[in-house]
């Protein structure tokens, strides 16, 4: 058997990702997304949730690229208040011993509070830049699911030998090694801990530029067993694209995960969308 769950990342970051995943998720594929507390459109992002019943909603934890959700955690912010702006600076600083571990834990805690008063019941957790699998930063999460009741979080350990018809760069070939590697140590400690996950996890290469032809591929290798997706769908926006220089092509994701062929390919292969709450 098969089973796929279809997870769009960076929910209530902004107006247009929020509107692109509530159409990828009532036209497309999308069966599960990931809220930011910081995001700037939470709220909004909020609001579609509640109107989207079965779409399941865990939460991004966010270390970088944005702005605290608690106070008192200087060690994790710059002069003007915000998170380091890229993974790197952030990891630089972590293996220097500058980032405080309890600051780390009380941050995510109330972005996991946040969401949780919102009403919003988490299915799982994974997170912005995949820093939840960095050794120490992946305990002080597993000891969040622990605490809140989350059942399940994400593994991003992509197939080192997968490409799925992609060209990528030499580096981010090696960094997507990095990270399977230090996903594969930080599941074995999940499921010791009692947590649920994915079986096989895609779309670390095609992050940002998963379009029609790199999503089929994916889907028309998919092994048995529970696989994601992980996608970044998002309405054309101009403004997007100036306030984030990701290189994302948040339209073309929206438009591959909405396809008629993306459908027959999922019927074709005998793959059933699920959510994380149905792990």
């Amino acid at each position: 058997m098969k089973r796929l769950i279809v997870n769009a990342d960076d929910f209530g970051l902004h107006a247009s990702v929020n509107r692109g995943i509530r159409d990828a998720h009532s036209g497309g594929i999308v069966t599960s997304t990931s809220l930011m507390a910081g995001g700037a459109a939470f709220d909004e992002a909020v609001a579609i949730a509640r109107d989207c019943p079965e779409l399941g909603v865990g939460v991004h934890l966010t270390l970088v690229g944005a702005r605290p959700v608690a106070s008192a955690v200087a060690s994790l912010v710059d002069g003007k208040g915000d998170f380091c702006a890229s993974y790197p600076v952030f990891l630089r600083r972590y293996l220097q011993g500058t980032i405080r571990r309890d600051e780390v834990a009380r941050e995510l805690a109330a972005q996991i509070e946040k969401v949780t008063r919102a009403g919003i019941r988490p299915t799982h957790l994974d997170s912005h830049q995949h820093l939840h699998v960095v050794p120490g930063i992946s305990a002080i999460v597993l000891d969040l699911a622990r605490r809140f009741a989350i059942p399940a979080v994400r593994i991003p350990a992509e197939p080192l030998g997968f490409f799925g018809g992609l060209s990528p760069s030499v580096g981010r070939v090696v960094g997507r090694s990095g990270l399977t590697v230090l996903a594969g140590l930080f599941r074995r400690r999940a499921l010791a801990a009692g947590l649920k996950t994915p079986d096989h996890f895609f779309g670390m290469l095609a992050g940002g530029q998963l379009n029609e032809t790199a999503l089929q591929n994916i889907l028309q290798q998919l092994p048995a067993g529970t696989s994601e997706i992980m996608c970044h769908p998002g309405r054309p926006d101009a403004a997007l694209a100036r306030q984030y220089s990701w290189d994302y092509h948040w339209s073309d994701e929206l438009a591959a995960l909405c396809a008629p062929q993306t459908r027959r390919l999922l019927q074709e292969n005998g793959v059933r969308l699920i959510s994380f709450r149905e792990l």
